[in-house]
């Protein structure tokens, strides 16, 4: 064979091996181009969970407003997976590094927009209409950002150092939600009460403009990932890579995407800004201050933050499967302490129960970029990350809020919703099960027999 079709990942099409500082810059730019990128999606889960009721939906009623405003969260959940093939397509056809910048762009002018939104008293029903479509295009650019920012991560790093390099665009949500919190409770300082409603919430949407054009020149200064430039030049990139992903690993997909649908429901009561609802509402039982709530939502980020770098250096040493183990049995015990703490009213054992919490959802959230890149073919790798995840996401995250609002309004007890989250952490533990550990196998295109063996336990080819 020659040296031009067994180029090992980590290497250039030349052959020259990856060097530390080409590393770096990916680290540094997945991490920055994800962080903006949740930054935006969190920061409207986060205002639906504290103004877009009363802003957007206030003519149906209190109770019922909040419920659209949380529905319009879920909404851009359904349009991920169009994200996910249009990206999974178009990032196995023509490069991982494209995809990026698009989505990047795409996220950034839709949350500005929201931004400069006029409300409901100012133009009626285009106001919620218009909400809904810039947050539907949130969705589109969520679903196509994570399978190019892992890959990009996963296919540049050493195979020893899979998990940890795989954790950089993870540690992008925690980030993001750290970014979202924390700028909105400091507008919920500057600008209190009414002023919020007026024009407080408005400042950090406009925000992501400026974090924009800074992910857009970081991002752009990177390199394509090693595995995809060695199938472009070998012109071995899959005509229909979703045709050919969906023919011979259906199974693969599903699995996959109800892993992450067990960290995804839990961790949305954060990031999705139901906890921030709930503990901020003046006719709940709580009742706590908005800035409160949202400082501590922003200490969980931080601790989220640091088990998920922490699981994703674990996984490189004791493997994928036994770490996401290890994190499930911490996020069932995160879930069951979660409304105890909350439903005292104090914020210091409300801090408490988040930050429990974020341990559970780092581990099962830090190796998922490595996972996932593992469990699948190169030449449709992009594919089948990208869609597992946005399924995942449906399955999960995408109502998760509304369901919880609506068994609280129903029951009268947050009871409903521990066992809710405790199922579906079950759920993910049975699906992490049936998974074999693939940690460290070959990613490049040379090895594609290898990688086309199904790591479904009971099954020999997939």
């Amino acid at each position: 064979m020659s040296a031009s079709t067994n180029h090992p990942v980590g290497f250039t099409p030349t052959g020259t091996i990856a060097t530390s500082t080409d590393r770096r810059r990916v680290v540094f730019a997945t991490i920055v181009g994800t962080t903006v990128e949740w930054y935006d999606f969190f920061i409207y889960a986060s205002a639906a969970g504290l103004v877009f009721g009363s802003l957007f939906f206030a003519p149906a009623g209190e109770g019922f407003a909040q419920v659209l405003s949380f529905i319009t969260v879920g909404i851009s959940f359904l349009f991920r997976p169009f994200g996910a093939f249009l990206a999974g397509h178009f990032g196995d056809k023509y490069g991982r590094r494209l995809v990026l910048m698009v989505t990047l762009i795409l996220m950034g002018v839709a949350t500005t927009l929201v931004g400069l939104l006029p409300t409901y008293a100012a133009i009626g029903m285009a106001a919620p209409i218009l909400l809904v479509l810039l947050r539907i295009l949130q969705g589109i650019s969520a679903g196509g950002e994570w399978g190019g920012a892992v890959l990009m991560a996963v296919e540049h790093a050493p195979k020893t150092r899979r998990g940890i390099f795989g954790a950089s665009p993870q540690m992008g949500v925690p980030l993001g939600l750290l970014l979202a919190s924390g700028m909105l409770a400091l507008m919920a300082t500057i600008a209190p009460g009414e002023a919020f409603l007026q024009w407080g919430w408005r400042v950090p949407f406009l925000l992501s403009f400026v974090l924009i054009v800074i992910g857009y020149y970081i991002r752009r200064r990177v390199e394509e990932s090693p595995v995809f430039a060695e199938l472009a030049e070998r012109k071995e990139e899959t005509r229909m890579p979703i045709v050919a992903l969906f023919r011979k690993h259906t199974l693969l997909v599903v699995i996959a995407a109800l892993v992450f649908a067990g960290n995804n429901a839990v961790g949305y009561m954060t990031t999705g800004g139901y906890i921030q609802r709930y503990a901020t509402d003046p006719k709940g039982p709580i009742g706590l201050a908005t800035a409160d709530v949202l400082g501590a939502v922003t200490l969980s980020a931080i601790t989220w933050l640091v088990f998920t770098f922490l699981s994703g250096w674990i996984s490189d040493r004791i493997g994928r499967r036994t770490t996401y183990i290890i994190g499930w049995l911490a996020q069932l015990a995160g879930v069951f302490l979660l409304f105890p703490l909350v439903n005292t009213g104090s914020i210091v054992l409300l801090t408490l129960g988040l930050v429990v919490l974020t341990v559970g959802l780092g581990f099962t959230y830090g190796p998922q970029a490595a996972l996932y890149a593992e469990l699948f073919p190169a030449s449709i790798r992009f594919s089948g990350v990208s869609i597992s995840y946005a399924i995942g996401a449906i399955l999960g995250g995408a109502f998760a809020p509304t369901i919880a609002q609506a068994i609280v309004q129903a029951t009268g007890s947050t009871t409903g919703v521990t066992w809710y989250l405790a199922g579906m952490t079950l759920l993910g533990l049975i699906a992490t099960l049936l998974l074999r550990d693939r940690s460290g196998i070959p990613l490049g295109p040379d090895h594609e027999a290898e990688q086309t063996v199904s790591p479904i336990r009971g099954l020999s080819r997939a």
